[in-house]
């Protein structure tokens, strides 16, 4: 016999964590469907950051949003997300030094607390880094990283208390429509679940859900590996998390002594999501030593503590699909291109303004809809800068 209920949520990441919390607070109760555990996907193998830096304006708003949250997290949510706050740096490659500008302004009029300091500035903050090739930075004191899982978990306890119902293990074989709406879904072990919204959050596995209901999402499986490296202690306790464009790589401190290093080049395209994220790529540790060595080089004293990787759902812009699709009642969480974990808290509360009241509130999301995959139009920023990820 088949269980209802208010809204089925597909995925138990942040963003479908996030979801239902919303949903649950405004008195909706919703059922989370996750085929391994909380946080198993692309939400475990994130690197936390929680910068504000974007150049699209819609994501900067999504972020200074959320970030109430992460700052405030056992008020507003309950639990811990393991926010810590190191100062972020932004650096980019010379020729989009005028971007750089353009998109601090931005974010300042928005009311992210962010300014441009100059490369004297980045040395006087982290002594220990080369700073003889870019003239300006920008510079986020408030900033930092937090710990995904415990955020996704966190969450899905508060949406819980608040009535959501959570099914780990559980698989979506099929999402029920009757060629007009959306009925519910049936899952691997022959089980049926109905309500008459189904959401797709379903990280890099997406377009499989999507597909169950005729749509194509246009969206490749993005590979992302990551190490970590016991810094020497001449570094100190801590240093700032930096996105380096110029050396195409991200950072940031990490418990115990660590730093973790991420490349933003020669990420692999089109892997299964299912395959092995326990080690590297090949070669992988030997290109990342290098490039932080040319920012850091006292790196070079330090040594390897592990390396893993992680997989997310790239869309053709680089930024989230969200809202109604295809049969009525069906609805995208996804496509957010490994650079979703700091936008979820507001994300998930939008959505549910969206998807309770109409239309949503706190950031208008909306131009985010699928509508403009088929059609070709991607979103871009008025002061953009290359694509994260290639």
């Amino acid at each position: 016999m088949a269980q209802t209920s208010d809204v089925i949520i597909i995925g138990g990441g942040v963003h479908g964590a996030s979801l239902a919390f919303h949903l649950a607070q405004r008195g909706v109760k919703p059922l989370v469907l996750e085929k391994k555990f909380v946080a198993a996907g692309a939400t475990g193998r994130s690197s936390g950051l929680v910068r504000m830096h974007y150049d699209f304006r819609l994501e900067a708003e999504l972020v200074w949003q959320s970030f109430q949250y992460f700052r405030n997290w056992d008020e507003m949510v309950g639990g811990d997300c393991g926010f810590v706050r190191t100062g972020f740096i932004r650096i980019v490659q010379p020729e989009y030094e005028e971007a750089l500008r353009a998109n601090v302004k931005m974010q300042q009029d928005i009311g992210i607390p962010t300014l441009l300091v100059t490369a004297d500035d980045v040395k006087r903050l982290a002594p220990y880094m080369v700073t003889d090739d870019f003239a300006v930075a920008a510079y986020e004191p408030e900033s930092g990283y937090a710990d995904p899982p415990a955020t996704a978990m966190s969450l899905m306890d508060a949406a819980r208390r608040l009535g959501a119902r959570l099914k780990s293990g559980v698989q979506v074989t099929e999402v029920l429509t009757d060629d007009s709406k959306v009925l519910g879904v049936r899952t691997a072990d022959g089980g049926e679940w109905h309500a008459p919204i189904v959401v797709d959050a379903a990280g890099p596995w997406a377009d499989r859900i999507a597909a169950m209901v005729g749509l194509d999402l246009q969206m490749v499986t993005w590979s992302h590996d990551v190490m970590f490296l016991r810094r020497p202690k001449s570094i100190g306790p801590s240093h700032p998390t930096i996105i380096d464009d110029a050396q195409e790589m991200y950072i940031r401190p990490e418990r115990g002594g660590l730093t973790l290093v991420g490349l933003e080049v020669g990420n692999p395209l089109g892997e299964d999501p299912d395959s092995d994220a326990d080690h590297a790529h090949p070669g992988y540790v030997d290109r990342a030593v290098d490039h932080i060595c040319r920012r850091i080089p006292v790196m070079e004293e330090g040594s390897l503590h592990s390396a893993h990787t992680g997989y997310d759902g790239l869309s053709m812009d680089q930024r989230a699909i969200l809202g109604p699709a295809g049969p009525e009642g069906f609805w995208l969480n996804c496509g957010h291109s490994g650079t979703g974990f700091k936008i979820a808290p507001a994300t998930g509360l939008s959505m549910a303004e969206w998807m309770v009241d109409g239309a949503p509130q706190t950031v208008d999301i909306r131009p985010f809809a699928f509508d403009r995959i088929p059609a070709g139009q991607p979103l871009r920023a008025e002061h953009p800068y290359a694509d994260i990820w290639r």
